[in-house]
Formats: structure tokens, sequence, C-alpha cells
């Protein structure tokens, strides 16, 4: 593990700091995030997130839409993408590898019947890949490791790839 502090832009302080709290203090490593999602007309919407600028959410013309932003499953698509990318900048840092550029290509199966109401099944993804195109000196067998560690870590894949509870209610 390097000690460097600008390897690849991470601030390992930070991280190490993190990481020893939650030794220190496990309940610390449970945490909330929260959305919040606004209709805007027709088939758009946009989510506030903390004090970001809303996300616009729209369907693109083939189904309904404006197409004036990704629909939600773009979205979700990009939000894995992106959670992988921090799970690479994060662990090649920690292993001292230098990343000289990373690009996360995603794309998914999905049949909408379901969604439509032509036919009773899953509405979601059948599949999803997520091809990575790392570019680096490390070694393949550090390579190899770093892309093992990266799928074996990363909440969004975690999230997709298993049941969990999702409650819709009204207020």
């Amino acid at each position: 593990m390097t000690t460097t502090q600008n390897v690849n832009q991470v601030d390992l302080a930070a991280i190490g700091a993190l990481v020893r709290t939650i030794q220190s203090r496990p309940e610390a490593a449970q945490t909330r995030w929260a959305a919040s999602v606004r209709w805007t007309g027709a088939f758009a919407s946009e989510a506030q997130v903390r004090d970001f600028e809303p996300i616009a959410s729209d369907e693109p013309l083939t189904l309904g839409g404006a197409d004036a932003a990704p629909n939600p499953v773009e979205q979700l698509l990009g939000a894995f993408g992106n959670c992988l990318a921090v799970g690479y900048a994060a662990n090649a840092t920690l292993a001292g590898i230098v990343i000289r550029d990373l690009r996360i290509d995603l794309d998914g199966d999905l049949d909408l019947h379901t969604f439509l109401g032509l036919a009773d099944g899953h509405a979601g993804f059948s599949a999803i890949r997520a091809t990575v195109h790392l570019d680096t000196d490390a070694d393949p067998g550090a390579v190899a490791e770093l892309h093992r560690k990266v799928a074996a870590t990363s909440p969004v894949g975690h999230t997709l790839s298993a049941a969990i509870p999702v409650e819709v209610k009204p207020a």
C-alpha cells in the first residue's frame, strides 16, 4: 500500500481517517442516502440530491417523452458505472496502481412488456454488462486483482444483483 497523497488524485488521508473512524466506531459505517424527485410534466422529472443542481430525467421520443434528458434506466446504468469508477480509483490508489485512463461502457437488456402493462413479470433489466477499459502500467496480476476487488465491493453492483426490500407507499 502506498502512502503517497496524490496517486490518482485521491485524498488518502481522508480515506484513512474514514477507515479509522469506522474501525473505532463500527456504527459510523451505517449511513443513509436520500433523493427527492419532483415531476415536471409529461414523462419528465428531476431528482434533488443534497445541495446539487437537480438531475433531469425524461423518456426518449419512442417511449412518449421529449428526449430532454437520460431516462431512469440509463441513469441507473450511469450510477453503476460511476460506482465502479469510484471503486477503481479507491482500490487502485490503495494498491499504488496509477490509472492513466478509465472508461466503463455499460448496457443492459430490458423487455418493455411488463412496463407497458402488456404482460406480467419482471419490469427491470434481465442483464447488465459493464466493460472496463483501464489504461495502466500495472502488471496483469495486479490488474486482475483490482478488477476482482472492485466487482466484489461495489455498493450499486451489490444492490443490483441482490433481492432487497423496496417499499413504495403513499405519504
